[in-house]
């Protein structure tokens, strides 16, 4: 079973929606996949990310924000992906079997409803075309363009 690291600065909305979001995109796609995110530090898990997954019926009720060192077996995944530039430059080096993808998404922190719902939306949109890919046997999308940024609403 591949194992997925989602990885982001605080472990606080992104790298969390991610995870939760590629572990139903797999469950959908019947594929067994090892899904776990972490940050370059731990803090909470923010409530307007709890709140924008509850409203596609996705529940983060129950996690808490990692550091890297708080995954199990953390230097043993197939994919580490970066979903922001921070964590992409704090990103430690990783063996070679293990491919890092960069799919960098605007923070919502700080800004409407609105705002998080559109970023959740486009990690829904690129997390079910790294599974698709995954599904199809076919290399994962080597990187997301994030331009145009989200505006702040």
């Amino acid at each position: 079973m591949p194992r997925v690291l989602i990885l982001c600065t605080h472990n606080s909305a992104r790298s969390q929606m991610a995870e939760t979001l590629t572990r139903d995109a797999a469950r959908r796609a019947g594929l067994d996949l090892d899904v776990h995110s972490a940050g370059t530090e731990a803090t909470r898990v923010k409530e307007e990310a709890k709140t924008v997954m509850a409203e596609i019926c996705l529940s983060l009720e129950g996690h808490t924000s990692k550091a890297l060192h708080d995954v199990p077996d953390p230097w043993n995944f197939e994919y580490v992906i970066t979903v922001c530039y921070s964590a992409a430059e704090a990103c430690p080096v990783y063996p070679g079997k293990t491919e890092r993808r960069h799919y960098p998404f605007t923070d919502p922190s700080g800004g409407s409803l609105d705002r998080w719902r559109t970023v959740r939306d486009q990690l829904k949109a690129q997390f079910d075309a790294f599974v698709q890919h995954l599904k199809d046997g076919q290399p994962v999308p080597p990187g997301y363009d994030d331009s145009p940024a989200v505006p702040v609403a």
